[in-house]
């Protein structure tokens, strides 16, 4: 399996995990599914923000799974922390390449003098939440029925990991 930035020719195989994604899972809570125009302006926007978006790529099975991150919130103040996504092909999990995805983005981030990654993930999802701790996030909130989707109430888990150990944000910032 290869992890590398993604691209335009990617987004097909992305529209079709995340629209998968969409329509069969809590992970998203969206629940109108996107054409890969919609992914080609996405993959833009991050780049023109300035961040990843990595695909991971496995011989003849193609795209099976990709991963992102961005702005966690649009205030200044928050400038030092990102929110990320990971999503694999159904037919692909259980087989490490969310973990892989995750390792390669928490690089990426770092490289890009991050201070925290957040991670918001439905409550019930045991196996994302595990994942997670497992690379060192740990759980900081929960909001309990702050969506809908499937015409069931959703918890909402906060996760994060501290990516440096700088406290100075001035430094962090470079100033």
């Amino acid at each position: 399996m290869n992890i590398r930035d993604a691209g335009p020719d990617d987004m097909p195989a992305v529209t079709v995990i995340y629209n998968e994604a969409v329509e069969t899972t809590t992970a998203i809570w969206n629940e109108t599914p996107v054409d890969t125009a919609n992914r080609v302006e996405w993959l833009a926007a991050r780049r023109k923000a300035g961040y990843p978006v990595l695909v991971a790529v496995d011989g003849d099975a193609g795209v099976v799974g990709y991963a992102s991150f961005g702005d966690w919130r649009a205030f200044d103040g928050y400038r030092h922390t990102v929110e990320h996504s990971v999503y694999v092909r159904s037919d692909q999990r259980r087989k490490g390449i969310a973990e892989a995805l995750m390792v390669a983005l928490i690089d990426r981030a770092r490289a890009l003098g991050k201070h925290v990654m957040v991670a918001a993930i439905e409550a019930q999802n045991a196996s994302s939440i595990r994942l997670h701790e497992k690379l060192g996030f740990r759980q900081v909130g929960l909001l309990p029925e702050v969506g809908t989707k499937f015409g069931k109430w959703l918890d909402l888990a906060f996760l994060q990991i501290q990516l440096d150990q700088r406290s100075d944000p001035d430094r962090v910032a470079g100033r």
